[in-house]
């Protein structure tokens, strides 16, 4: 079967758009001929700022605009460094009062082309908003707004004559100098990149030709008429983008990382190119070749500027893409959501130890820690020193509580990096007191796990480890061992372990030892047990949104989860009736069939019973099982059943897909084991991106 080559349409049309922007800029057929010139940079040329826009709009919403927030900083920051870049060209040229820069900097740009970044700032924010109203009101919104922009661009003629409507617009002119900005303009465009509508390849073909020429014809008509006050607003542009769009969806396939690079250097460097062409120009007495003449001109900046945007491309480090292969998606909004939710059903004066032992749970330790800090988290739980250490390297404070053994001769560690550490039991806190050097430590107490802990009715062993001098007891704690398991028996023993640990607590302070900081829940206690009467409780695996089992616990609690797991399809074979694939051919066709072949395997992670029992992924909206064994890198999914799938489309191990979810615990149900132990295993070569 003879599958149609797709190839990184999107990305690719972002380099043709910015080099139309250039065109825009230069005017390269102006001195051939006007009417084409026109047409080319007032008409065609129309097409590449909306496509950026919906570009941006469709690949937001592919996340639920969950990574609106780092967009906007992103684009924030690249703004401020093209302000730099033309701050001294600003300057030759005379600069601008107090008042101008502030209407530059969050209108207008403070160059011609700068415009579009203070644009799409506030058009994004603006959509995203919208997208919470539906889609029916957001775009009855949104082309209200842009109709409303027309009237201050290409049909400024038909209002400019009625003194109502043309002071309204005169108002809004003080605050920006056009109407293709990020109130009147973008919204639209984000929002049509965003619902991402696609029609056949022919019918989007024959939109994108049709509604072009419409707006040929648009374009001829004002231009005839003199109504228009700014080129670049058409009444027919947002049905040619919305079929240019659909065409180009239909081809995409796979990524052009170095063509969506040079795309935004590009578009940043084309006007400092046309500056020094000129100069140059001027130096090497060919301003007739390479300025008057508008197509030498035209080409002389397009080539500097490419020039200069392979040589800075060329400076980037080389390394690979998050998402070449497969990759965790760490959803940072749905971590601080569950923070809250879980702080909710906590005693006022009890607060969130966040256990970020194992690499968070496999969701990157460090970065978990700094999101968690930020939204007034103070504790943190590690399993061993090297863990500690890793997060105050970065930057993390507050109380880092070591849960499991360390060695006397890592005391220096403890002491150098602050951190706090957990007495197993009375020989091991003898060990450390024996050291000689005074830590921070918080007493283990066993009360029925029969795991790490000093025996709560062994007082006289709790007495000793008080009376140890370089003890400085901070706390003590226990671990509920079925605080997540129904049935009676697992209420009683939980009740039991309560008993005992809080008659521990009075024991304490009868003697006048300060049990300091006391915490006996974790994630079970957490959503099974009412308020405890506690300084901390640690939550671990909710803390991620899933359940240490099944998912009931986490969903009826209202929990998200945090990270999702996702692969590039490799490639895809065809197989008849009778034919074998995989490792021992342990999977045979039984009709024709189509395997994808992803690029995860037991490597990376995943547990390798999952392909034999009953494991699936997620494809364009489809649920497909698993096939055969899996490899080391590979794994075999049968997509007969989900149309179109082809090299380079994405596949949800763990997550959404459109209408679809694959939750970790049904993974690790079919693994015979916990989300616990699915999550922390997987591998570090995955890629992650984070939302």
């Amino acid at each position: 079967m003879r599958t149609q080559a797709r190839r990184p349409a999107l990305d690719r049309f972002r380099l043709a758009a910015a080099v139309l922007v250039m065109c825009i800029h230069t005017g390269p057929l102006s001195g051939l001929s006007p009417g084409w010139d026109f047409w080319l940079t007032r008409v065609l040329a129309r097409t590449a700022v909306p496509f950026f826009l919906m570009v941006t709009g469709h690949f937001l919403a592919q996340s639920g605009w969950k990574n609106t927030e780092r967009f906007l900083k992103k684009t924030a920051f690249t703004y401020l460094a093209a302000v730099a870049l033309y701050l001294p060209l600003n300057l030759y040229n005379g600069g601008y009062g107090p008042l101008e820069w502030a209407k530059k900097l969050l209108a207008d740009g403070t160059l011609y082309h700068l415009w579009y970044f203070p644009a799409v700032l506030l058009g994004v924010v603006i959509a995203r908003g919208l997208s919470r109203l539906g889609a029916p009101a957001a775009f009855a919104i949104a082309g209200g707004l842009y109709l409303i922009g027309l009237g201050g661009d290409s049909y400024w003629g038909l209002v400019s004559g009625l003194p109502g409507p043309a002071a309204l617009y005169e108002a809004a002119f003080t605050l920006s100098s056009y109407t293709r900005n990020g109130l009147f303009f973008a919204p639209l465009f984000l929002l049509l990149g965003a619902a991402g509508h696609r029609w056949s390849k022919r019918a989007s073909l024959a939109g994108a030709a049709l509604s072009l020429a419409a707006m040929t014809g648009e374009g001829f008509l004002l231009r005839s008429l003199e109504w228009q006050r700014h080129d670049s607003m058409y009444l027919t542009l947002p049905l040619c983008m919305a079929f240019l769009f659909s065409l180009l969806l239909g081809l995409n396939g796979g990524e052009d990382r170095r063509a969506r690079r040079l795309s935004l250097w590009v578009y940043l460097l084309h006007p400092w190119t046309i500056v020094l062409v000129r100069g140059g120009a001027k130096v090497v007495k060919q301003s007739e070749l390479l300025v008057d003449h508008s197509l030498g001109h035209f080409s002389a900046v397009l080539v500097l500027t490419f020039a200069a945007a392979l040589a800075l491309d060329a400076l980037r480090p080389l390394r690979p893409a998050p998402t070449a292969r497969a990759w965790k998606e760490i959803d940072l909004d749905a971590l601080r959501h569950n923070a809250k939710v879980l702080q909710a059903r906590l005693d006022p004066g009890c607060e969130l130890m966040a256990v970020v032992k194992a690499d968070g749970y496999g969701h990157g330790a460090v970065r978990v820690a700094r999101c968690l800090q930020k939204s007034g988290i103070r504790a943190f739980a590690v399993a061993c020193a090297a863990e500690g250490i890793a997060l105050r390297r970065a930057g993390v404070r507050g109380l880092i509580l070591i849960l499991g053994y360390t060695p006397p001769e890592e005391i220096p560690l403890l002491r150098r990096w602050r951190l706090t550490q957990a007495v197993a039991d009375e020989a091991h806190g003898a060990a450390l007191d024996a050291a000689g050097r005074p830590i921070r430590v918080h007493l283990a107490i066993d009360t029925g796990m029969r795991r790490l802990g000093v025996p709560a009715e062994d007082t006289a062993a709790l007495a000793r480890l008080y009376g140890m001098k370089n003890l400085k007891t901070g706390g003590v704690f226990s671990h509920l061992c079925v605080s997540d398991e129904p049935g009676q028996s697992a209420k009683e023993h939980t009740q039991g372990q309560l008993t005992r640990f809080y008659r521990a607590v009075d024991w304490l302070r009868d003697q006048g030892y300060d049990p300091g900081d006391v915490h006996i829940q974790a994630s079970g206690g957490i959503l099974h047990l009412p308020p405890q009467p506690c300084a901390y409780a640690r939550a671990g695996i909710a803390l991620y949104g899933v359940g240490s089992g099944g998912a009931a616990d986490a969903v009826e609690a209202g929990l998200r989860p945090v990270l999702s797991l996702r692969a590039r399809v490799a490639c895809v074979r065809r197989l008849r009736p009778g034919e074998a694939a995989g490792y021992g051919l342990a999977f045979r066709a039984e009709r024709d069939t189509l395997l994808a072949v992803l690029s995860i395997g037991y490597a990376d992670g995943l547990p390798r019973a999952l392909a034999q029992n009953g494991g699936r992924v997620l494809l364009h909206g489809r649920s497909c099982p698993m096939a055969g064994r899996m490899c080391m890198d590979q794994l075999l999914v049968d997509v007969t059943g989900a149309p179109g799938v082809r090299a380079g489309d994405t596949a949800t191990l763990i997550g959404q897909d459109g209408a679809l979810t694959i939750r970790a615990e049904e993974a690790a149900r079919r693994c015979g084991t916990i989300t616990n132990e699915l999550l922390s295993r997987l591998g570090g070569r995955l890629g992650q991106t984070i939302g």
